[in-house]
């Protein structure tokens, strides 16, 4: 016989070969054809009178999975199935559309699926390769290609045997019990649900090289694990198990935390940990344009490929990472920029249509970066977009010593590194050192390691075996912790030294008090917020005494918001720098604030009088404002001019009210005297008995001033002269 087309598109759809009816009768259900020696395919047969005798007509499919040519000499013969080898119990389809061109991500249920297969295909024959057309519910053409065959056992069926195995068999019948399976063709688009679905392979989404103990990102294994929690555990498993939770992935992470505490590391990291393409990386900046319409743009071509694979592969899409570094500068809070152009507001209303709008896409994962949180448009924190966010913030002391030990990993390698340093030791004594700046330790360590070998003459000569002398020890390290290094976050302690230049002297019991009762408070603040006004007479060293009770905190951020710092400011520029002193410190465990000379920020006048209205409604909400949570803040206020913010009421805003009174008895005196050198012994007593009896009235740093004064006296009119100026400048009371 000769192999001719197939005469409509109807019989085409039917997976039959077409005869005519005088060459086979109607008792002839299947054919064996015969193309060449040892190629024999089995087709199930329809009649139909426009075939011309002598001619069987096959489809394009057919004809394809046969290799036939048109009018090519075939052998043709009847051919008869045993019930018992040939009965089919599953069949395992792969589907793709036929046309690729005219896909859809309309969900095709499996179940349905093999019910119609079954309607329109019983009793056919089926071989392993074969490849047929089938039309579902008036939808798209589907393209099936058989991808395995399983033979049932009917011999075992009937003896009753409780156990009965299948087999895989070439060629089988399709009969109305068979089991039907649908897998995805690789690359196709059709979106299959229901049981009759098979199991796709699932590519995991994590790198199967990736080792977590080899990120390179110290300090933040809590934070890593709650991102991963949260954004990745849902695409770990299988597709089939997701839809069955009618889980959503998470699409967009937002890490926010002080600058130089590994948001980029991590960032990066997170790409080269998923197994999905290179994570596309772009500075927030990089997105404005100049020209109006490209900033938007901008941001539909960073989307562009997802799209377009979405469009194509639907749920199969792989993962697209897109990494903003800094993403503050192009979603700013819309309306908050200055000017008519709008180009921030458009941007921001671009990425939120692009992330979670009208035509949202499931096959990327945002990631986002900020040193300022609170700069970002609220829609783009909403669950849906940004939802995962994360504080990446000062390490612990167990984090320090992991980054230690990453970044001295290659020193310990080539024992480069001496045996006294004690990585442990160093995390302690680095108390609110970001990782950056812990890194900049270790380079400035080595760099003092290796200025040792540098010989400093006209010339600079190298020793030539500095190579195996070269050895960073301890003595580097503390060497760069006292002079190159100095936390962002961490203690103003030149201020602080600063102020207590001359120590404290402990010249009677309300001195002693004072500092007794500021132990307690600052033991209070490790549970809480605590703030308290240090009042006094001018000169009574109120500033001193508040800068050693923050010394002896011992908290790792001490900051002083001082007047001298904010000298020609405006009121709205003053508000915003006191915030940021808090705004630091909320991002430390243990924090404390100096404000000093409280009046002097609220710009309070006595002729007038006039204060700053705004300054002051700050400082009432940032002294009564709880820090977050895990954060403990401790606030010292000092001011001359009690008597001012209780009119302002300012002090109920305090825990506590610490007075430092003057120096008022002779006793007193001659304590603060004994504590200097300016004057000799038989001079401090001759100075006690001018000064027994009579009122006395002065400062501490007055007194000290004074006496530093006196020291510059002739020997012999010393005490004539320091009392004479503790009388004119009316701290003493005349004598007789």
């Amino acid at each position: 016989m000769k192999a001719g087309k197939c005469p409509t598109d109807e019989l085409s759809l039917t997976n039959c070969a077409v005869v005519n009816p005088q060459d086979f009768n109607d008792s002839v259900k299947h054919v064996e054809v015969s193309t060449s020696p040892g190629q024999c395919f089995v087709f199930t047969v329809k009649s139909h009178r426009d075939v011309p005798p002598s001619t069987i007509g096959f489809s394009l499919l057919q004809r394809k999975w046969a290799t036939l040519s048109l009018l090519q000499d075939i052998d043709v013969r009847p051919f008869q199935f045993d019930t018992n080898q040939h009965t089919l119990a599953n069949i395992v389809l792969e589907v793709d559309f036929l046309q690729k061109k005219s896909t859809t991500l309309e969900p095709y249920d499996s179940d349905a699926m093999a019910r119609e297969f079954l309607a329109q295909f019983h009793h056919q024959s089926f071989s392993v390769g074969q490849q047929l057309v089938f039309q579902f519910q008036e939808k798209k053409l589907l393209i099936l290609i058989v991808k395995e065959l399983e033979g049932a056992d009917i011999n075992a069926m009937r003896s009753g045997a409780k156990e009965i195995k299948s087999r895989k068999v070439r060629i089988g019948q399709c009969f109305p019990n068979t089991m039907i399976v649908f897998d995805k063709s690789e690359g196709s688009s059709v979106n299959l649900v229901g049981k009759s679905k098979g199991k796709t392979v699932h590519h995991s989404i994590i790198n199967p090289d990736w080792d977590f103990q080899n990120m390179g990102v110290g300090g933040l294994d809590t934070e890593f694990n709650a991102i991963f929690r949260r954004a990745f555990a849902s695409r770990v498993f299988p597709p089939e198990i997701v839809e069955q939770l009618g889980c959503k992935h998470v699409k967009g992470i937002l890490l926010y935390g002080p600058p130089g505490t590994g948001k980029t590391l991590m960032a990066r990291q997170i790409g080269k940990m998923l197994n999905a393409r290179e994570p596309k990386i772009v500075n927030g900046p990089q997105i404005l344009d100049k020209y109006v319409g490209e900033s938007e743009a901008n941001v539909r071509r960073l989307f562009a490929e997802a799209e377009e694979e979405e469009k194509r592969l639907g749920p199969n899409s792989g993962l697209h990472i897109i990494i903003f570094d800094e993403i503050d500068a192009i979603c700013k809070s819309r309306g908050s920029v200055a000017g008519a152009s709008g180009v921030h507001d458009t941007v921001v209303n671009q990425l939120l249509a692009k992330i979670d709008g009208v035509e949202q896409l499931n096959n990327i994962l945002v990631i986002g970066m900020t040193n300022r949180r609170d700069m970002i448009d609220e829609a783009l924190l909403r669950p849906g977009r940004m939802e995962v966010q994360m504080e990446i913030g000062l390490p612990s002391e167990t984090g320090r010593a992991q980054i230690l030990k990453i970044h001295t990993a290659r020193m310990r390698d080539n024992k480069k590194i001496a045996s006294d340093v004690d990585l442990q030791e160093l995390a302690v004594l680095t108390k609110n050192f970001s990782g950056a700046e812990i890194e900049g330790l270790v380079r400035a360590a080595q760099s003092t390691a290796l200025n040792r070998l540098i010989k400093a003459s006209n010339k600079v000569e190298v020793d030539p075996e500095a190579g195996e002398k070269l050895m960073v020890d301890r003595g580097d390290f503390l060497h760069a912790l006292e002079t190159d290094i100095k936390p962002a976050f961490g203690t103003s302690s030149e201020a602080l030294e600063l102020y207590i230049t001359r120590g404290i002297i402990n010249w009677g019991e309300p001195i002693r008090s004072l500092l007794e009762y500021g132990v307690i408070l600052t033991q209070q603040a490790r549970s809480g917020l605590v703030s308290v006004l240090v009042e006094g007479p001018p000169n009574s060293g109120k500033t001193a005494l508040a800068a050693q009770l923050a010394k002896n905190s011992d908290f790792p951020f001490i900051k002083i918001c001082s007047p001298d710092d904010m000298v020609g400011f405006s009121e709205s520029a003053k508000c915003l720098q006191i915030r940021k002193f808090f705004d630091d410190a909320y991002r430390s465990e243990l924090s404390c604030i100096l404000v000093d000379n409280i009046e002097r920020l609220l710009d309070y006048g006595a002729i007038g009088p006039r204060y700053s209205n705004v300054v002051l409604q700050a400082l009432l909400v940032l002294l009564t404002k709880q820090p977050p949570k895990g954060r403990k803040l401790l606030v010292f206020c000092t001011t001359s001019r009690r008597q001012v913010l209780e009119e302002m009421e300012m002090l109920s805003t305090f825990t506590a009210v610490l007075r430092v009174p003057n120096i008022s008895t002779c006793e007193q005196l001659i304590a603060v005297l004994e504590e200097t050198d300016a004057f000799s012994k038989s001079q401090i007593a001759a100075i006690a008995r001018k000064v027994a009896n009579r009122r006395l009235f002065i400062g501490i740093k007055k007194l000290l001033g004074m006496i530093e004064m006196a020291k510059h006296f002739d020997e012999e009119r010393r005490v004539f002269d320091f009392l004479t100026q503790l009388e004119v400048e009316n701290f003493l009371e005349l004598g007789a």
